[in-house]
């Protein structure tokens, strides 16, 4: 029962290193969950609650991260409140559309938020560009954050 657990963990991270990329897997919680799944396992001889408290402090801010990317992205260039919230929205409801909706909904909200506050089409764009770019480096920050959890999983099994 043992190895099927931890072959369960280590799905779970793989998994994981999928979903940090891909945006319809929640990549960070299934890391976490991975990596607790192993320490409970090992009834938490190596990897004790300080730890598990440690990385999970560091996959809730790259949740956070996560959800606020596409905005960062446009608020760095001066969008509008409206472009903001637009982006949002696009990101909430292109969750329902997979990976097309994931690409083009922040963009779009945020290029309608803009238009919506009476900007030009052109700067409208420039705004929606920039929210796919805070995406971009978002799902980069998502990849780093991932390995460094299991990076911090990795030193409390060396010095456990």
């Amino acid at each position: 029962m043992e190895f099927f657990l931890y072959l369960l963990s280590a799905a779970l991270i793989v998994g994981g290193l999928a979903g940090a990329i891909l945006p319809v897997l929640p990549g960070i919680p299934m890391i976490f969950g991975g990596i607790w799944l192993a320490a409970a396992v090992d009834e938490y001889r190596h990897l004790g609650w300080a730890w598990l408290v440690a990385i999970g402090i560091v996959a809730a801010a790259g949740i956070a991260l996560d959800f606020v990317s596409a905005s960062i992205g446009a608020k760095k260039i001066g969008a509008s409140p409206r472009a903001l919230w637009g982006a949002g929205v696009g990101t909430v409801i292109g969750m329902f559309f997979g990976i097309p909706g994931l690409v083009i909904g922040p963009f779009a909200g945020a290029v309608a938020g803009e238009l919506w506050s009476g900007e030009s089409v052109l700067r409208s764009a420039h705004v929606g560009v920039s929210t796919w770019i805070g995406m971009l480096v978002g799902i980069l920050a998502k990849v780093v954050i991932s390995f460094l959890m299991i990076g911090m999983a990795g030193l409390a099994l060396l010095f456990a």
